[in-house]
């Protein structure tokens, strides 16, 4: 147990190797810190990277997920989303940032993506005024961006390292969104299939490390929905152009459970236990919860 002065808002593994185990956090006061959780007391790398809260924070490069350098990413409420490689110090190695004249909007999620080998990358950011960006950090340039109408609460990728296939955006009215990555059309962007899950906010969405088409839902009244994207017969057609776009699967619901009276705003999957799951609750309590025949659906 260790305690910090600055309440600690989110916290990732993911730019570190499984050997060193460093847990980077955003915190209250808009600070990132790496911590060696062997020697706690002084962040091993520290940074005040934000004016206001960081509400988001994603890891790649490491835990031997997805190529390239060991970065984090943080979004925060000051509007702004940047990326951080903890081998410089001080300045992010990219800063999204609202154009001027445009209002700055909370980021609430952010998630690394397309990872699948030393240049490629992006990051996805979502917002509480319903926009969802997607950042290509190759070419640094924004690549596409959308609108779900509603506060968006989680988004992540089927899988870091692989080349885009799937994203998932929750929101604040209970749907989520499912945007097939592999098919981008020059003004209809990618096609998506969208589902009202529940009538409360969907705080988080993580998809099973060894299934990337099954996925879990967690609620604000308190519940896990576990739910299986099917692919279309053909992922893309050609419009009345000759233009590529993407065709939507669908989505089933497999099982659901009903685990609070409080919201779940935390969840995570282990990487080596088919099933094995935890989440954390308005409750105050940490649950961890086992998913059986997961090898049959």
């Amino acid at each position: 147990k260790i305690e910090k002065a600055k309440p600690i808002k989110c916290g990732t593994f993911g730019a570190t190797s499984l050997q060193q185990r460093y847990l980077a956090t955003g915190d209250f006061g808009g600070n990132l810190n790496v911590w060696n959780l062997e020697a706690p007391e002084i962040p091993v790398y520290s940074v005040k990277a934000h004016k206001e809260i960081i509400n988001s924070i994603d890891g790649v490069g490491g835990l031997g997920i997805g190529e390239g350098a060991p970065e984090i990413v943080t979004g925060s409420r000051d509007g702004t989303v940047k990326v951080w490689d903890p081998r410089q110090k001080d300045t992010p190695v990219a800063n999204m940032e609202p154009v001027q004249g445009e209002s700055k909007r909370d980021c609430w999620t952010v998630a690394f993506g397309n990872a699948y080998n030393q240049e490629e990358r992006v990051v996805c950011a979502g917002y509480d005024n319903g926009d969802i960006k997607l950042f290509d950090l190759k070419t640094m340039s924004l690549r596409w961006e959308t609108n779900i109408k509603n506060g968006v609460c989680s988004v992540e990728f089927d899988r870091k390292d692989v080349n885009m296939n799937k994203l998932v955006a929750t929101s604040l009215e209970g749907k989520f969104h499912v945007f097939d990555m592999r098919t981008q059309h020059p003004t209809k962007g990618f096609a998506s299939v969208s589902e009202k899950a529940q009538k409360s906010t969907i705080w988080q969405v993580r998809h099973l490390p060894q299934n990337r088409d099954i996925f879990m839902t967690s609620g604000g009244a308190g519940s896990l929905h576990l739910w299986k994207y099917e692919y279309p017969a053909q992922r893309s057609k050609k419009d009345s152009e000759g233009a590529e776009m993407g065709v939507a699967g669908s989505v089933s619901l497999l099982q659901n459970v009903t685990l609070s009276t409080q919201p779940i705003s935390s969840l995570d999957w282990s990487p080596d236990k088919k099933g094995l799951c935890v989440c954390g609750a308005f409750d105050q309590t940490v649950r961890v919860l086992i998913v059986t025949k997961l090898n049959k659906v």
